[in-house]
């Protein structure tokens, strides 16, 4: 990595929880290894009502309403701007935490699945980071938003066998069902697609101790730096 100049990241929220928002552990673990790396970060989140809120303690849908900008800014400490504002020529690469915001306020996969649809602000996002041949981090859930814009794209959520350490195993098939290649890789581990400068890493996806998820994420930040 060129030590000299810093290299600019944007980092995609989607809300605040890993229930209807972004996965905080992993959304923290992506802003402390771009800190530890030496490169300098801001965070963007679409500024829409999220598809739903859930009570986290009980785990169930609550009647609440709330707004995926504001509650993102939980996360970032204040310091996040609307996606709508995000300029790829600004940014050498861009980042994308997991959480099931990523399939409900993101995208529709939560309710279709591979047939879903992705809010244009984030299919603009990929797209133009993409085209302008900028690396793609993206975790846990997130892989899925790569493997239904760019056909053919090469990702990893974990396992494609579902067992009590990786209970959302079937991802991996509906991925393939796109027409994309799923890589069984372990938490610690990422895959990266050269071609499409696609670094990807399961996260939360495995039910493993959090140190590991760190690592992982940690993993995925370092490639995505080296590809910038």
């Amino acid at each position: 990595m060129d030590s000299v100049r810093v290299r600019q990241v944007a980092v995609i929220l989607c809300g605040c929880g890993v229930y209807d928002g972004s996965e905080i552990h992993e959304s923290s673990a992506v802003f402390v290894h771009l800190s530890r790396d030496g490169a300098q970060y801001v965070a963007f989140a679409p500024n829409i009502d999220q598809m739903h809120v859930v009570d986290h303690v009980k785990g169930q849908p609550s009647e609440e309403k709330r707004n995926v900008l504001t509650e993102s800014a939980r996360i970032a400490r204040g310091n996040v701007k609307d996606l709508k504002d995000l300029k790829v020529s600004q940014f050498d690469a861009i980042i994308i935490p997991g959480g099931f915001g990523v399939a409900k306020n993101l995208s529709t996969w939560a309710t279709q699945g591979k047939d879903c649809s992705v809010i244009k602000p984030i299919e603009d996002a990929i797209r133009g980071f993409h085209d302008a041949k900028k690396p793609i981090g993206l975790c846990c859930i997130s892989p899925v938003l790569a493997a239904k814009i760019l056909p053919g794209c090469e990702v990893t959520v974990g396992s494609d066998k579902e067992c009590d350490k990786w209970p959302y195993a079937g991802t991996a098939g509906a991925i393939e069902q796109l027409g994309c290649k799923h890589v069984n890789k372990q938490v610690h581990e990422v895959h990266i697609d050269v071609k499409n400068k696609l670094v990807t890493t399961c996260a939360f996806m495995s039910n493993s101790p959090l140190h590991e998820i760190f690592d992982g994420i940690g993993e995925m930040v370092k490639a995505v730096l080296k590809l910038s």
